[in-house]
């Protein structure tokens, strides 16, 4: 579901009988010819007439305690596994029993918005940072060269230039069919998806085959989800399965990609950047040319020694090998290298925003400030490092940890933080339903561990923490706030209290008598 509680779906109303579904994909039940299914869905709150309601099992409740309230919306039938069977008869609908609803949902879903043959080319992104910009680097190329696409990510979903909210990094299964059906409708050519282990692992990608997929980098992180670091990967390697895809870019910078690249069930290219040494073997290379506090320029080497030149409005050494994936993406579609140099322009310059990922929000004098949504320990140390090579004068970190999320990754950030930066403020950030305190005590014991000369302060409040991080701040220093990124809110014990952390810096800028750089237009 979107970030708005909606589902969207494509205007033209599809019809199917539900007969076509249960004998296409082997239910077990009663399915007459006369019912016919306009529409599909795993949510009881998102119903519509002439629904298929999927009741699928969930961590805490099972699909079947709300097979009444779906059959009052309008459900003409319900589709469940043998637990939900007997809950789901009593409402008298017919009942087709499914050994994996969760992933028939999306099969069916793939044959009612007819994405199964749709003619839209779909490419994905998975790994543990950089998926989000990815994306909006694929986006942004795809536009350059003349498309029109469509982009699913986890801060806004676009359908030819227009945007709606986002929730889940990857929506769930009946979202994403519907999605790319309304893609279809509004001549979409190419479609994006960010794909999470989450989404994979809870088969929201099933009935999608994405002609290219991507792995940008793998590190420690959702150990709440998965048991061990194994688990996790082989989460996400599953992206490369012929199934669900046709062929895969592959970045080797870390012992990770080079084993999935070995063990891909799909044709896949390699892209290692330079600074990862010539004993990795790469099929691309990418070098990282120059740095600005607003840019990254880089040189992009072909298997057959072509090259590309090309300058992303993004910071990081991180940036240029994001854009070489998306870049490589591309011509593993069938762009030829030459015409997406040539779409570049004269400035050779990737015309790509992306929300909250290394974002300045500050303006031409005074600190630099830069709000991110970086929250892993790796993030943390390659945006870092990529600032303190761009700040002659102090580095300083504003942070907190997510609460009810992987506690094990919570000394590891506090400790990359008190090493990369000079001034360490740690705050709340999304405490959920854990006790604040607790969480900011763990990312100060991490920092403090460090055994580094930075500053190490603990300020709650989010507004006073960033505001404490400007005192005394001048021209030549640089201010990184990692977590929040494009997000609007903070979540506290269920609800989500308004906080827009890119206008709280703004805000804090002007208080400071420092010009801020305007939203994003």
């Amino acid at each position: 579901m979107s970030a708005d509680g909606v589902t969207r779906r494509p205007n033209r109303v599809p019809s199917l009988p539900l007969s076509t579904l249960a004998i296409e994909l082997g239910w077990r039940g009663s399915a007459l010819d006369s019912v016919i299914v306009s529409g599909v869905t795993g949510s009881s709150h998102n119903v519509l007439p002439g629904d298929v309601f999927f009741a699928v099992p969930g961590a805490r409740f099972h699909g079947a305690d709300y097979v009444t309230l779906a059959a009052s919306a309008g459900a003409v039938a319900i589709v469940t596994d043998a637990q939900g069977e007997k809950s789901s008869l009593a409402t008298g609908l017919p009942v087709l029993v499914s050994l994996d609803p969760r992933k028939d949902l999306g099969l069916a879903a793939a044959l009612i918005y007819g994405t199964k043959t749709a003619s839209l080319a779909t490419f994905g992104v998975t790994g543990t940072n950089g998926k989000t910009t990815v994306a909006y680097l694929l986006d942004a190329l795809l536009r350059q060269l003349g498309a029109r696409t469509g982009l699913s990510s986890t801060s806004e979903r676009i359908v030819a230039g227009r945007a709606y909210p986002s929730g889940l990094t990857t929506p769930e299964a009946d979202e994403i069919h519907a999605l790319l059906s309304l893609m279809v409708e509004a001549d979409v050519s190419h479609a994006v998806l960010e794909v999470s282990a989450h989404a994979l692992t809870r088969q929201r990608v099933s009935g999608v085959r994405f002609d290219v997929v991507a792995f940008t980098n793998f590190s420690h992180d959702h150990l709440d989800d998965y048991a061990t670091m194994e688990d996790y990967f082989l989460a996400k390697a599953d992206l490369f399965d012929g199934g669900r895809a046709m062929r895969g870019v592959v970045c080797v910078d870390d012992s990770w990609g080079r084993r999935l690249a070995q063990e891909s069930d799909i044709p896949v290219v390699t892209v290692a950047s330079t600074t990862s040494g010539d004993a990795v073997a790469a099929n691309w290379r990418v070098g990282v040319t120059a740095t600005t506090v607003s840019s990254t320029s880089f040189v992009l080497e072909a298997p057959g020694g072509e090259t590309l030149t090309a300058t992303v409005p993004l910071v990081g050494d991180f940036s240029a090998t994001n854009a070489a994936i998306a870049i490589v993406m591309l011509v593993e579609n069938g762009f030829p290298l030459n015409e997406i140099r040539q779409s570049l322009g004269a400035t050779a310059t990737i015309d790509v925003f992306v929300p909250g990922r290394t974002e300045i929000v500050s303006g031409d004098t005074g600190p630099t400030f830069y709000v991110d949504y970086g929250h892993t320990p790796e993030a943390f140390a390659r945006t870092l490092s990529s600032l303190r090579a761009l700040t002659p004068g102090r580095l300083t970190m504003v942070f907190g940890a997510d609460g009810d999320r992987d506690v094990t990754k919570r000394a590891d950030m506090g400790r990359i933080a008190a090493t990369g930066a000079d001034v360490v403020v740690i705050t709340d950030f999304h405490p959920r339903t854990e006790d604040p305190a607790v969480i900011r005590s763990a990312l100060m014991r991490g920092a403090a561990e460090a055994g580094s000369t930075a500053e190490l302060h603990e300020i709650a409040d989010q507004r006073e923490a960033v505001r404490f991080a400007l005192e005394g701040a001048q021209q030549g220093d640089t201010i990184l706030y990692a977590g929040p990124g494009h997000e609007d809110y903070q979540e506290v014990n269920g609800t989500k209290i308004p906080y827009d952390a890119r206008e709280d810096v703004r805000q804090a800028l002007r208080e400071a008598n420092w010009p801020p750089r305007e939203a994003h237009e």
